[in-house]
């Protein structure tokens, strides 16, 4: 997978998450693109949860590598042992963390919907430092029960010390496939589990798994919506420093590499300048209600250009919402909005797509996870253009890995 401005999150198959215009049925509030930050995160911090304010530091409705010494250290580890303890790195929970739109809208959401939170027992899945649990405990949490597979759960016990939440926090270390809880149930399930291209590194399927075992029947899974879409940018300039370089890398033909290349989808933030066609949603998944196997889809798509111009490639992005929150809420992913971690995943074209104003571009995208290693994804799209001044017809194969 590629990258273009800073890093990404680096896969962990055992960390169970620690991490444009939206077509929804319902009105969501989505704060303003352009909304202030926070003066005071600090003092926010120390409020009291009904004294949040949603308008002003709520969610958007739109990397961090490290070195060995910002991992946890004393851990003698394989190849193996780093791939699956990727979240022990302090780095990516500082970019988490410090990523307000995900973290503010988490905090909102329990802070502002305490009545959810008051006197339940929750289990926060993929716990991370513990800033949900920490969240929850100081909403009211009856108990909240945090599970991270990485070594980064140790830490996370000294912070919910630290913070005088040993009485209501407790952090297991293990998968939440292998561990088993001290209660029979819970009655809320919390997460952020959702990666790059919202599938990525396949968190959800953990998710639903501490659903069906320990949610009780009328529980809660924040969050609880989740919506995959998709757009056409212009984007010339950075495809020929990408894909086209290979054709002549210091007078030699490198162009063997320029294949492998395009099928290694990019992570970065995109120009809203660059947006050619409108953003066609391709899959909204229930948490509540899917199964694992409703993650791998095929979905059609129809995009239509607004201005006479050339595709380069497609975009997607994702939104998240709470539905379950006295105001309903969320945030996106999409290039229309504030920027996040996550940023956009990019698509390059074989072929350059000359587009007129009105035209569509049509067809279909795959989405399934790798056979050998589920955490990597595979994808396949279909798409065709029958336009003045272009005709073409074509099917190309992604890897996120």
């Amino acid at each position: 997978m590629g990258k273009r401005k800073g890093g990404h999150k680096t896969l962990s198959p055992c960390s169970t998450a620690s991490n444009g215009p939206a077509l929804q049925p319902r009105k969501t509030i989505f704060a303003d693109a352009d909304a202030d930050e926070d003066d005071s995160v600090a003092a926010a911090a120390a409020s009291s949860p009904n004294e949040e304010r949603t308008e002003e530091e709520a969610s958007n409705l739109e990397d961090s590598t490290c070195t060995p010494s910002e991992a946890i250290v004393g851990l003698d580890k394989t190849s193996a042992d780093y791939y699956f303890d990727s979240y022990s790195h302090f780095g990516i929970h500082e970019e988490m963390l410090k990523d307000t739109v995900r973290t503010r809208t988490y905090q909102n959401v329990i802070y502002q919907n305490t009545f959810l939170f008051k006197d339940k027992v929750v289990l926060d899945v993929g716990a991370g430092t513990g800033i949900l649990s920490l969240f929850c405990a100081k909403a009211g949490a009856k108990h909240v029960y945090a599970v991270e597979c990485s070594q980064m759960a140790i830490m996370a016990k000294e912070i919910v010390q630290t913070n005088g939440f040993s009485d209501v926090i407790t952090v297991l270390n293990g998968k939440i496939e292998e561990i088993e809880l001290p209660v029979a149930h819970v009655d809320i399930i919390i997460s952020e589990w959702m990666g790059y291209f919202l599938l990525f590194e396949n968190m959800l399927n953990t998710v639903l798994y501490a659903r069906d075992k320990w949610l009780i029947n009328d529980g809660i899974v924040l969050p609880d919506k989740a919506s995959l879409y998709l757009t056409a940018i212009e984007d010339a300039e950075y495809k020929e420093d990408k894909i086209e370089f290979w054709n002549n890398v210091y007078g030699f033909d490198m162009s063997c590499i320029k294949k492998q290349s395009m099928m290694e989808p990019l992570v970065d933030t995109v120009d809203q300048n660059q947006i050619i066609t409108n953003s066609c949603l391709l899959k909204t998944m229930d948490i509540s209600k899917m199964i694992p196997g409703d993650a791998s889809f095929t979905a059609p798509f129809k995009l239509v250009a607004e201005r006479n111009d050339y595709i380069h490639a497609l975009v997607a992005y994702f939104d998240v919402s709470f539905t379950k929150c006295h105001k309903f809420t969320g945030f996106s992913t999409g290039p229309r909005s504030k920027a996040t971690h996550w940023k956009q995943t990019v698509l390059y074209l074989e072929d350059v797509l000359t587009i007129c104003e009105g035209e569509t571009l049509v067809g279909s995208m795959t989405v399934e996870p790798n056979k050998k290693n589920p955490r990597d994804i595979e994808i396949m799209l279909k798409y065709s253009l029958n336009g003045r001044h272009c005709h073409v017809s074509r099917i190309q194969h992604y890897k996120m890995r």
